[in-house]
């Protein structure tokens, strides 16, 4: 198992990437490697982290200004090479299928709920490790 794994965490909003990370804690499961987050709150960063390498997961926030996670999803899923996996956050549970029409891996409404969250950002994980043996 790798020492870290890194995860992107893109809203406009603080309180939402806030969430993520106190939803995750230092690993948001025993057989999973730690988590370091890096934060971005434009669609720029995102791109530029991306384009940085090292991501392991990226977390989109669905409801993130100007541009949503669902539109930021499917362009880097277009547009980055082996792009990493990627957990939606999500305003009703009803939107799951533009989730879906977007390529997430994954998707979990908001407000963020710690157990939902921690277990299906730790299967997007346990997922990529799999990928990379």
């Amino acid at each position: 198992m790798q020492a870290t794994a890194t995860v992107l965490v893109y809203s406009d909003d603080a309180n939402t990437r806030e969430q993520v990370r106190l939803a995750t804690g230092r690993r948001p499961a025993p057989d999973v490697p730690v988590v370091e987050f890096v934060e971005c709150a434009t669609p720029a960063a995102v791109l530029a982290e991306l384009d940085r390498g090292g991501i392991d997961v990226c977390v989109l926030d669905g409801e993130a200004v100007p541009m949503g996670g669902m539109g930021m999803c499917r362009q880097i899923k277009d547009e980055v090479f082996d792009c990493p996996p990627v957990l939606l956050l999500i305003g009703r549970p009803q939107d799951a299928w533009l989730a879906t029409w977007s390529r997430a891996e994954s998707a979990v409404t908001l407000p963020v709920e710690p157990v939902e969250f921690a277990s299906a950002l730790a299967s997007l994980l346990r997922r990529k490790a799999l990928a990379g043996t």
